[in-house]
């Protein structure tokens, strides 16, 4: 691990982690923790306004993003956010919004440089490739759109997990071709977002896999509603949730 990586940071859990899928949330705290890190949660954190970003209502985003500065603005500790899609907003939009405000502008600049996505966390600032976490079982890498092509984060992932002991992890066909999720895309393209997600589906089912893994848990509900209704047994887990398996504290 690297020696001079630092040893607080505070976590910007999301507000589907939180109401949705807090378990993955846990995982990323024992995670980070098993490595010695101090992980700060700033209870007044909210919605970072990306749904509101997406529909265009950019003054509603702005007001959710000036709370959420202000509240991140608390500590000078790195940010550690467990999805692409509101690290996404985070590190490229919030500076998009407030380019003109004199106040948060510069603000937004100083939060983006200093957020990470949780696996962009432990390999590029950590320095931590292998947690010796145990997965048995195939499993396949879901790349999600905000992650891979909004963050350009593609390799961290795929090295932590192709560093488990006992999974095999497979790659899927068309792998990084998008679920179909979108966040308002599946409500407002109902019947696109069906037609993309049943192709994604029925990839998965190709490759004979037990997991999917992600780094966004919206995906990750997504693809598990789809499974669900096709009766399927394979499970899905953020990253997280599959490091947590067995991790040592001495590492």
């Amino acid at each position: 691990m690297n020696p001079n990586a630092p040893r607080t940071i505070q976590l910007f859990v999301t507000c589907l982690i939180e109401t949705l899928r807090p378990e993955a949330g846990m995982a990323v705290v024992r995670v980070l923790e098993s490595l010695g890190i101090r992980v700060e949660f700033p209870r007044a954190q909210t919605c970072c306004g990306q749904p509101a970003f997406n529909a265009g209502a950019w003054d509603d985003a702005r007001a959710m993003g000036r709370h959420t500065l202000d509240v991140l603005a608390q500590s000078d500790a790195p940010i550690v956010v467990p999805s692409g899609s509101c690290g996404d907003m985070l590190v490229h939009h919030y500076p998009e919004l407030f380019a003109a405000d004199p106040k948060y502008g510069p603000l937004a600049e100083q939060i983006a440089a200093r957020t990470y996505e949780f696996s962009q966390f432990l390999v590029e600032v950590l320095g931590v490739k292998n947690l010796k976490a145990r997965c048995a079982g195939r499993l396949a890498y879901h790349p999600s759109c905000h992650l891979s092509r909004g963050m350009g984060i593609s390799a961290p992932p795929r090295e932590l997990l192709s560093n488990l002991q006992d999974g095999e992890l497979v790659e899927i066909p068309g792998a990084n071709e998008c679920c179909g999720f979108g966040g308002l895309f599946a409500i407002k393209m109902g019947e696109i977002s069906s037609a993309m997600l049943a192709r994604k589906l029925d990839a998965i089912e190709s490759a004979k896999v037990e997991t999917v893994v992600g780094c966004d848990v919206s995906c990750l509900l997504h693809l598990s509603g789809g499974l669900h209704r096709r009766g399927s047994k394979i499970e899905t887990k953020h990253l997280a949730e599959i490091l947590d398996s067995y991790v040592p504290t001495n590492i």
